[in-house]
């Protein structure tokens, strides 16, 4: 009787263990866009959990993740607003085998029709359409409501916002998708600014539609699939009869679905797709099986969290066992020390794999791994390959603790880790070669100063050569020292120089990006350069003026100050200052456009749509206002947008403040 209480009393600290470890993955993965487990280890714990609670029904409450969907709702002061889904939207059951879909198919009405369609590894979406016009866009959220991101879907090409067709209601769902190729662009990006990697074009996607500014979700290059039609008076009496209507009404449905008769042809489909798949432009991982009749389906109806007539059949991701034979260590631009896995060579979807990124010291850590191990790598649905753990059954264990370099392996300048951050970094940032030639790079690139005919290469060779050892050597160069080098001509060099010398109309905003002062990016910079006019304004702000723009955090603020405070620095500013490149706004960016808002203190609150909240503060500035943060009484108007922020909204009508909406600005300020 003893050892049942035992067994028992295991089985119920297992069962809350494992909520813990599913409700803490659910929002890394949604919410945080930072998954930590595969989707087949999730569905494992899922079913034991399921399996247990099945024993001890009392565990099972409406709070269980084996009762509601993982959550993607962002907080109520996101930005976004929170709405009601007039039907659940619920997630689909995952499968991984044939026995698993023969098992799904049984408990189905004999004879229906089943269409395979292609799984599309997004973020979901459903878009609510009255009178053919578009209203509302929601995320899936806890599939009872849903963060509405209308404003960013209406960026995404393809999606219609007016369809005189449709009936008075028509709700429409599908996944927002980031294409490989936008996909790989973007994580470059990201790279040379060393910021942390999209794991994946989901993970990428579904960061991009909760950004605040529609203008940057459009340069993203989102895109969309839609697969399911709801609503009232919907002609159509199966699934593939209303998508095919919804294509004829412009909406961009899949071409790659099959109705099929039987498992057989299901798994042909399953077979085709693995393969296939990797041609497409958008990053899939799996297929979805729906039942085609729209009766049957209402037969079938609902479990608490997925739909009885329709199943997920999940690609294996694919994962090879290789040997990790050194760990080395790369330099970043801005000194950041990133340790490599050099694995044994091992085929991966397509391409042979040898290096694998660990990140940081706590990755390398956490799992566990050292130089002899045997590791399982594994692509997926990912671009990058990872080491996901290694083997144990080799029994290859190490005696001595994995210990992370204390020197730089470029210069051998002691390794710092400021507190907070996972990453070591070198601080001999104007002494390191790799930090140094990553600064050229970072200069000349077309975001930057855009210098023609200066590519990695290119670069690499003058370093060799000794001709540059900084940014402010550029402007010291001579096509006679570029014109006898290897691979170089006349012409070469001439365009060379001149992509320098056109450099020297680059404006002080690219010009601050480009200098490379630590976190301060392409659109962080142009915050600040619109607030510190010139570089010599710049220099001498403190931290509390440089915390005080818009999106400038007390780190940024602190590496600002830093980098002015370094003699080094200020010897090669003055250089590039000398050699004529743009540290002050020009006069047509200061130019005052009218003193309709002179002498006023102006607040702005909420979201927008015809002009971000930036081009808003940059209008108040060019009409003679004052942007400030906070309502007072000396608060001349608040600029309220969508969402304004209760306690603001709250405080205002307390003081009696007037709150005007953007059409009523912009009629004030004469931009109608």
């Amino acid at each position: 009787m003893g050892d049942l209480f035992d067994i028992e009393s295991q089985e119920r600290a297992e069962a809350v263990r494992l909520r813990a470890e599913l409700e803490d993955a659910n929002y890394k993965y949604y919410v945080l866009n930072q998954p930590t487990l595969s989707d087949r280890d999730f569905d494992m714990k899922m079913k034991r959990l399921e399996a247990l609670e099945a024993r001890y029904p009392d565990l099972r409450t409406t709070d269980s993740p084996t009762q509601k969907v993982g959550s993607d709702l962002g907080k109520k002061a996101s930005g976004f607003e929170q709405v009601a889904h007039r039907y659940p939207m619920l997630s689909l059951a995952n499968s991984y085998s044939r026995e698993e879909i023969e098992d799904w198919v049984r408990h189905l009405p004999a004879g229906v029709e089943i269409v395979a369609e292609l799984k599309y590894d997004g973020l979901s979406i459903s878009l609510h359409y009255e009178q053919g016009r578009l209203v509302r866009a929601l995320t899936r959220g806890d599939g009872v409501r849903g963060d509405d991101v209308l404003r960013n879907i209406r960026t995404i090409a393809g999606i219609p916002t007016y369809v005189a067709e449709l009936p008075d209601y028509y709700e429409i769902r599908g996944e927002v998708l980031l294409p490989w190729e936008a996909f790989e662009r973007l994580n470059k990006e990201r790279e040379e600014q060393e910021e942390p990697l999209f794991a994946n074009p989901r993970n990428a996607a579904s960061g991009t539609l909760k950004l605040l500014s529609p203008a940057e979700v459009a340069r993203r290059g989102l895109t969309c699939r839609l697969y399911h039609v709801l609503g009232e008076d919907l002609k159509g009496e199966t699934h593939t009869e209303r998508l095919e209507q919804a294509r004829r009404w412009g909406f961009p449905v899949s071409e790659n679905m099959q109705v099929c008769q039987s498992v057989d042809e299901v798994m042909a489909f399953i077979a085709r797709w693995d393969t296939e798949r990797k041609m497409l432009p958008v990053a899939t991982d799996g297929i979805v099986l729906k039942v085609n009749s729209i009766a049957a389906q209402q037969e079938l109806g609902f479990t608490a969290k997925t739909p009885r007539w329709a199943i997920a059949y999940k690609f294996p991701a694919e994962r090879q066992l290789t040997t990790l034979r050194k760990i080395t260590y790369q330099v970043g631009r801005t000194g950041v020390i990133t340790p490599v896995a050099n694995l044994d060579p091992v085929q991966l979807s397509g391409t042979v794999v040898q290096r694998a990124t660990l990140h940081n010291e706590d990755f390398v850590r956490q799992l566990g791994i050292r130089e002899g191990d045997k590791v399982w790598v594994e692509k997926g649905g990912e671009i990058i390959p990872k080491i996901v753990g290694k083997e144990e059954a080799y029994g290859l264990q190490q005696e001595t603790d994995y210990q992370f370099i204390t020197h730089c392996p470029e210069c051998g300048a002691a390794l710092v880790r400021a507190e907070g951050e996972a990453a070591w970094r070198c601080p001999n940032e104007n002494g390191c070669p790799p930090q140094q030639k990553g600064k050229l790079e970072h200069y000349v690139s077309r975001k930057a100063m855009n210098m023609d005919g200066l590519g990695e290469e290119t670069i690499d060779l003058l370093w060799e050569k000794g001709l540059v050892r900084n940014i402010a050597d550029l402007y010291d160069l001579k096509e006679s020292d570029l014109s006898g080098l290897e691979g170089f001509g006349q012409k070469s060099a001439q365009r060379i120089i001149s992509g320098i010398e056109d450099s020297k109309q680059v404006p002080w905003e690219r010009v601050l990006f480009a200098i490379g002062i630590r976190m301060v990016g392409e659109t962080t910079a142009k915050k600040i350069a619109r607030k510190f006019r010139s570089l010599q304004a710049l220099q001498w702000a403190t931290v509390e003026q440089l915390t005080a723009v818009e999106d400038v955090g007390e780190q940024i603020a602190q590496n600002i100050v830093a980098f002015f405070e370094r003699e080094d620095n200020l010897g090669m500013l003055l250089r590039l200052q000398e050699a004529g490149v743009q540290f002050t706004a020009s006069g047509e960016e200061e130019e005052v456009l009218s003193h309709e808002l002179d002498g006023m203190s102006i607040v702005i609150s909420g979201v927008f749509e015809k002009h971000s909240r930036d081009e808003y503060k940059a209008m108040i500035e060019r009409h003679g206002g004052k942007n400030v943060g906070s309502i007072s009484k000396k608060t001349s108007f608040v600029l309220a947008g969508a969402n304004m922020g209760p306690e603001k909204r709250k405080k205002a009508e307390a003081l009696g403040i007037e709150m005007i909406d953007e059409a009523a600005f912009l009629e004030r300020i004469g931009d109608e």
